[in-house]
């Protein structure tokens, strides 16, 4: 397909201010440091010589579940560096978000390569008002959740191809899309698998002071729901008035086949679309009806929910994404002409892999780090430690809400994994907290926020190494200074803005959830 000549970025110049000059400077010493695979390597470095450093000192702190003395781990010795060159393979292969991103790509990139996605944007595009193109982008993201890391693989790298398509800067739009995903983790309209995972840790550090404490999995539902509308606001004044102004002067220099085309669209391909749309609903038909059907087994065995963390149903997001593209896909690339032969569909499936080459690179040596990290129990002593400083302080509830936020936000930077860092830190913070009137609803609310606003700005969350692939389709010069210097406004404003809403909202007394209280006991 012909492609438009795209807008003339490169002789425009950003806003010269204090906050731009800031940035440059976030971007300038961010993309000094060494290529993403490489800096992954080097903190591993540096994780086990810590950890070699560390392992003979003894240390106040106690695990909070265990409650047993937290010691830090010599990765250096005999036993440990031997039992991680074993698991080396089973380490890489077990990184959730390798398996996540493959086999969604595999599916993705048929519909992409088939036409069938170029097609869906541009005919959104011409029922989306412009102004209204970036809330609706970060409203679809933060929907995202409910199919668990969907937006990663999905939504972000739309988020360019639908910008770029309409004229506009494509990292504008992967940003302003990843601040939906990602930024905005634990805001959602839409009650998602998340909310069961923490309900369960806030749960049991309850008991810890009251033994016949029982929690809804939706008790912060309102909040978070609310919390979506603030959300979109934050992204959509960001991404249009600060972020892409910004961007003006990042040439777009991307392999020019890679770029989403720009023409109408044709009656051919329009009736090879809606055959697709046409498979994709009967797809989601037949999902509907397996369901909720009676005794279904998508549904958790044991309770019945659909939207349990352990239902088979949420383990096959996945796969159903790959099915639900890649089905439509093959659908529209024959209708259209695109596709001629299965070998053309191979092929759109080999390409798209090949685009994946960089990110299975990256992916090794995160998830060599990550393990070590973990296994060394320095992220468990950071987490622990910060928690303890926090409650020592004695602050007031309000000031303690809002220094969880923050505690939360920096931990994050170190322990990427929502689940992770709250089973560390809920039975310290819950129990503290109830002993002064608060409830363990309140306190699970204010994890949320700082939980969700610095993920965006850690290279430690691992699909970060993914947005940059995704920003590099667009800019080869992308780096991680670069994703981080514009994804940065969006943390501290999140950070701000996010904390005032949970204390306003408290305050006037709306309903944090379903069965939720602010107070302990409830009154």
């Amino acid at each position: 397909m012909a492609q438009s000549p795209q807008p003339d970025r490169s002789q425009k110049e950003k806003p010269d201010s204090l906050l731009n000059r800031l940035l440059d400077g976030v971007e300038k010493v961010g993309n000094k440091l060494p290529d993403p695979a490489v800096m992954f390597f080097g903190l591993l470095i540096i994780v086990w010589v810590m950890s070699w450093l560390l392992s003979g000192v003894s240390f106040d702190e106690k695990h909070p579940l265990t409650g047993d003395s937290i010691g830090v781990i010599n990765l250096l010795s005999g036993t440990e560096f031997a039992a991680f060159l074993a698991n080396m393979v089973d380490t890489f292969m077990g990184f959730a978000p390798l398996g996540v991103v493959l086999v969604a790509m595999l599916g993705v990139g048929v519909a992409e390569r088939s036409g069938f996605i170029n097609v869906a944007i541009k005919l959104m595009l011409n029922v989306t008002p412009k102004m209204l193109l970036t809330p609706v982008l970060i409203l679809v993201a933060i929907v995202s959740h409910t199919a668990v890391d969907a937006g990663y693989v999905l939504v972000i790298p739309l988020g360019g191809v639908i910008f770029y398509a309409a004229g506009r800067h494509p990292l504008a739009g992967i940003a302003a899309a990843f601040a939906g995903v990602s930024g905005g983790f634990s805001a959602n309209f839409v009650p998602s698998a998340i909310d069961p995972l923490l309900q369960g840790f806030t749960e049991s550090a309850a008991q810890i002071i009251d033994a016949d404490m029982q929690l809804n999995p939706l008790n912060n539902y309102y909040f978070t729901a609310a919390s979506s509308i603030v959300v979109v606001a934050i992204g959509w004044f960001l991404t249009d008035k600060v972020v892409e102004p910004r961007l003006r002067s990042a040439e777009i220099d991307g392999d020019a086949e890679d770029m989403p085309a720009l023409d109408d669209v044709s009656p051919r391909d329009r009736k090879a679309f809606y055959a697709g749309v046409i498979t994709m609903a009967v797809g989601l038909t037949l999902l509907y009806f397996s369901a909720t059907a009676e005794n279904t087994p998508l549904a958790d065995p044991a309770t019945g929910e659909l939207a349990s963390y352990s239902a088979p149903l949420m383990g096959m997001i996945v796969p159903l994404i790959f099915l639900l593209f890649i089905i439509p896909g093959i659908v529209h690339g024959y209708v259209s002409g695109n596709f001629t032969n299965s070998q053309d569909v191979i092929g759109a499936m080999t390409k798209s892999m090949e685009g994946m080459a960089y990110y299975m690179v990256m992916a090794f040596f995160c998830a060599l780090f990550i393990k070590a990290f973990g296994d060394s129990q320095l992220g468990t002593l950071i987490s622990v430690k910060g928690a303890n400083f926090l409650a020592s302080l004695e602050l007031s509830g309000g000031v303690t809400m809002v220094g969880i936020v923050f505690l939360v936000a920096f931990i994050n930077l170190f322990v990427g994994s929502a689940s992770a860092k709250w089973a560390l830190i809920s039975p310290i913070f819950v129990p503290m907290l109830m002993q002064l009137g608060y409830s363990p609803d309140l306190t699970q609310a204010a994890y949320r926020v700082g939980d969700s606003s610095s993920n965006i700005i850690t290279p430690l969350l691992p699909y970060f190494p993914l947005v940059v692939l995704y920003c590099q389709r667009y800019v080869k010069g992308t780096g991680i200074g670069t994703l981080v210097a514009m994804m940065l406004p969006y943390t501290v404003a999140l950070l701000i803005l996010w904390s005032a809403f949970l204390i306003l909202y408290w305050t006037l007394g709306f309903p944090l959830g379903i069965q939720a209280n602010y107070v302990y006991p409830a009154g």
